[in-house]
């Protein structure tokens, strides 16, 4: 691979074109090493001289990459945050998404190839999010970017974004963390080992090395359904589906189990399966999910408080008050844990987590008081 210079990491004809960059040789929390590491990122806006205006946005458990759609025709997953005039506006600031070791949209992960030309496959080490966050130091530092402005994310994003707070304090003056807490807790880990567990028994899995013949789509796609069932709300399940059937389907009255019709709300599971499968590499979902489950501030730290005690970073907290995957009780423990307790903002909504996602306009006004002021 061509090393380039910081200067030639930066220049794109475009906004939200994905680019890639080698990191170097990278030891792993838990003992693992990756000879050689490739970030997947996108950038929009233009970076002031003195690199005082980065901004770091780090994806959710499944999301890529392209987080706006700066100009592309592909939509981003939050175009009304980043852009031109937006909250975050790219006529002023400097934004960054990197992809996540491990992840399958552009960065070193189980599917790239390894030192003997194969798949890593099933023997890609384990990555934390701290590792993430080292990664991600990494080429700030090949980008010339010394400190963020803010680095922020939803979901396992604001576990990233929390860990850059606690692990590089003066590099981090500012943080949000959207929809997280301080640890993934033990309801959290018993989801995540479910949806694990679907894709490792999948017949197709072939203990991960799976890329010279058929993918575990069908465990992939369990794993989905368990997850999207937390990423929504019980209240808009019953208003969008209730227990309607699925077009013309019978789903009562066959005395065959197997030969029965769907409800809506299994059409839509299967749909969210059929889209994710169609995307997303297995083992990389069970890499970003083990990664999450291992989502502690405080490991090796002491207590969220002794963690956070001598962080100086400026604090934006919110979360989304029908989320029943991290309840906003949870964002209100990591706020009153930290120096000076910040407001925890919310998010309403009555479709659940993914709040963070889709309304995530709601917050405009207080990031752009707090985080992004505009000229």
């Amino acid at each position: 691979m061509t090393t380039l210079q910081p200067q030639e990491l930066l220049d794109t004809a475009a906004d939200g074109i994905l680019r890639y960059a080698s990191i170097g040789a990278l030891e792993l929390e838990t003992g693992g090493f990756l000879p050689e590491v490739v970030l997947g990122y996108e950038t929009w806006g233009t970076l002031n001289e003195d690199a005082s205006n980065a901004v770091l946005i780090a994806h959710a458990l499944t999301g890529s990459t392209h987080v706006a759609r700066g100009d592309t025709d592909e939509a981003g997953w939050w175009d009304p945050l980043v852009g031109p005039g937006a909250t975050i506006d790219t006529n002023e600031y400097f934004v960054m998404a990197a992809n996540m070791v491990g992840g399958c949209y552009g960065s070193t992960g189980p599917s790239s190839p390894a030192p003997d030309g194969k798949h890593w496959g099933s023997r890609f080490p384990l990555v934390t999010i701290r590792d993430s966050v080292h990664a991600e130091a990494r080429l700030a530092d090949r980008l010339g970017i010394k400190r963020w402005h803010a680095v922020l994310g939803g979901s396992m994003g604001g576990a990233r974004a929390l860990e850059w707070a606690a692990t590089y304090p003066e590099r981090t003056a500012r943080c949000a963390v959207i929809a997280c807490g301080a640890a993934s807790t033990a309801e959290q880990i018993a989801f995540a080992q479910a949806q694990v567990l679907a894709i490792r028994l999948d017949p197709d899995f072939n203990g991960g090395d799976y890329y010279e013949g058929p993918a575990p789509d069908a465990g992939l796609g369990i794993a989905r359904r368990i997850a999207h069932i937390n990423y929504r709300s019980e209240p808009e399940f019953e208003y969008r589906f209730g227990r309607n059937a699925q077009g013309t389907e019978q789903p009562f009255g066959s005395a065959n189990p197997a030969e029965r019709g769907r409800y809506a709300v299994e059409s839509y599971l299967d749909h969210q399966a059929s889209k994710l499968a169609g995307r997303f590499d297995a083992n990389s979902y069970i890499l970003m999910t083990e990664a999450l489950m291992s989502h502690d501030v405080a490991r090796g730290r002491g207590s969220v408080q002794q963690a956070l005690a001598d962080v100086e970073t400026d604090f934006f907290i919110a979360a989304v008050d029908s989320d029943r995957l991290y309840f906003p009780e949870q964002s209100r423990q990591l706020a009153e844990a930290l120096p000076t307790p910040p407001k925890v903002h919310m998010i309403e909504v009555p479709t659940g987590h993914d709040g963070f996602l889709t309304d995530i306009h709601q917050l405009h006004n207080e990031l752009v008081t707090q985080f992004f002021p505009h000229s």
